[in-house]
């Protein structure tokens, strides 16, 4: 990009150039080489096609699963938590085997057991993660030396079609061992479990996927 002076104005294209006014500065530049109709057809492109529609499908399914969270994350004070969060979706979705590159899915990366501990040991900002305190067996949660007073678990089904997510939460009583909580959904669908401790002054403690 360069600027120029002249008592003409140009706007527009002429040849390989393209005239504009920029911040009051009148701007010429080399038309971009990227062409839209080859992006799409051209095999030359076609690794570009399958990370950009890849990266699509992971951001949107991270942005429904935190949108979905929106109540509690922000307590996390983390400003990276989007662009982390992002990372761990697409760490999930290369876990996929299943799937042709360009069309891996998070919901695919999630049935392996990788891509369940990659999940259950993502860390939301400064909060203690769940697991230190709190065990999970099928729909039990084993107590295994937790100090909170209060307990909160969202069941998130994710509709990675659609991208929608069917939200449900159940506050758990800690007076008991093991901890039961319900099944809403069935075992073919995709399912998260978000789990929320509090101390005894209501302030989150601990957080994330069991």
């Amino acid at each position: 990009m360069a600027t120029y002076e002249s008592l003409i104005k140009i706007k527009g294209s002429v040849g390989d150039l393209v005239f504009y006014t920029l911040n009051g500065k009148n701007v010429v530049r080399k038309k971009s080489g990227f062409n839209k109709k080859a992006f799409k057809k051209d095999p030359s492109y076609e690794k570009v096609r399958q990370n950009s529609s890849e990266f699509g499908h992971c951001s949107k399914t991270g942005k429904i699963i935190r949108n979905s969270l929106e109540l509690y994350l922000k307590e996390t004070g983390d400003a990276l938590l989007y662009q982390k969060f992002a990372r761990l979706m697409t760490e999930i979705k290369d876990l996929d085997t299943i799937s042709e590159r360009g069309k891996r899915t998070v919901e695919n990366g999630l049935k392996t057991e990788e891509g369940k501990k990659h999940l259950t040991n993502f860390q939301f900002g400064e909060m203690k993660n769940v697991l230190t305190e709190i065990e999970r067996q099928d729909h039990l949660l084993y107590i295994k030396g937790v100090h909170s007073k209060k307990a909160t678990i969202i069941t998130l089904k994710l509709d990675s079609e659609n991208y929608t997510v069917e939200r449900i939460e159940e506050e758990l009583s800690l007076n008991q061992d093991p901890i039961s909580f319900k099944k809403y959904f069935s075992e073919d669908d995709a399912v998260l479990y978000f789990l929320v401790l509090k101390n005894e002054s209501n302030e989150i403690s601990h957080m994330g996927f069991v």
